[in-house]
């Protein structure tokens, strides 16, 4: 009778596996360093408060790292690496090149406050102080604390040409968004709570520019687009406006990590088609709905949506190490 638990358990696995490669068999755990270093967590954040002290962009740059470095080879801190002679890493790649530069310094930050425990030392991956500080930017900003899983060991390796077709893009739909997040073993429902983490995002103009200024041949405006919110946009990012110009996501409540994402929604107030498709979407609509008006079932959802995202691509044993510089491989 063991025999054949034992045999329907790896045939499951097994069938995950394949599946969903993104979501490794292999399992991250809390405590992890419970005896290796186990005042890891307070270590980090501590770090991570400091940072957000610093500077509010914090919050929604150490988020969207994380999310970046997970949708391309996993949860490894690949995105961390810096590119060298003949080797372009991936945060050289065209989709990565609007990562905020504070969100890579909290990870620094935090590794160097780790190592500055001499047990410690050498003893923390990148790919962990990384799922770490997310778990603590979002609490600072307001939003959910939840238990992280750990056990990640760090990439060894990292391209620009492993980005390609691997992170949503602006103006997907809900089919590609879906498709996109399934290759990562992700629901439809986790993709809505995730992309609520726009409640405290930034965007430079160009990202949305065609929504605001030459949306099709019939009208220069997507009807999508709250007209009072299409204005105050196109004020904000005239045409030919300064590349660098960036504006927040959330237009109520920008600093704040919370469910006025969905209510603005339901307002036409979408940055991106890809957030308003959420809405006018029919198969996603009642999930924005009822998330809009239950901020608790709200962060329930974001809560297992994130944590399911920590386990995709996790690297163990011969898969990676931890690095002793999150920039370089050892």
């Amino acid at each position: 009778m063991n025999r054949f638990i034992n045999l329907v358990f790896f045939l499951s696995v097994s069938l995950s596996s394949c599946l969903f490669p993104g979501t490794a068999s292999v399992k991250v755990r809390r405590n992890y360093y419970h005896k290796t270093c186990p005042k890891v967590e307070n270590i980090v954040r501590a770090a991570v408060t400091k940072k957000f002290q610093q500077t509010f962009v914090t919050a929604p740059a150490t988020i969207r790292l994380f999310f970046h470095d997970c949708f391309v080879q996993g949860c490894d801190a690949s995105i961390m690496i810096a590119s060298s002679d003949g080797s372009k890493a991936e945060k050289d790649h065209p989709d990565n090149l609007s990562l905020a530069g504070d969100g890579f310094d909290t990870v620094i930050k935090a590794k160097e406050a780790v190592d500055a425990v001499p047990s410690c030392r050498n003893k923390v991956s990148c790919a962990d102080i990384l799922a770490m500080a997310t778990r603590d930017v979002i609490a600072l900003a307001g939003g959910p604390s939840y238990e992280v899983e750990l056990g990640r060991l760090d990439g060894l390796s990292s391209t620009a040409g492993s980005v390609d077709g691997k992170l949503p893009q602006p103006f997907f739909n809900l089919n590609q968004l879906n498709s996109l997040f399934a290759a990562n073993g992700l629901t439809q429902k986790n993709m809505i709570a995730l992309s609520a983490a726009h409640t405290v995002g930034f965007s430079h103009c160009s990202k949305f520019a065609n929504r605001i200024h030459n949306f099709s041949r019939e009208t220069a405006v997507d009807p999508a687009l709250n007209q009072g919110y299409a204005a105050q946009l196109r004020g904000m990012c005239p045409k030919n406006v300064d590349t660098r110009i960036a504006i927040d996501m959330d237009p109520k409540t920008p600093r704040k990590f919370d469910n006025v994402y969905f209510q603005n929604l339901k307002k036409g107030k979408g940055l991106f088609s890809s957030d308003q498709v959420l809405f006018h979407d029919p198969r996603s609509k009642p999930t924005v709905n009822n998330w809009a008006n239950d901020s608790h079932a709200f962060k329930r959802a974001f809560i297992a949506a994130i944590t399911k995202l920590g386990r995709v691509g996790v690297k163990t044993g011969k898969n990676g190490n931890i690095r002793r510089n999150c920039a370089a491989f050892n």
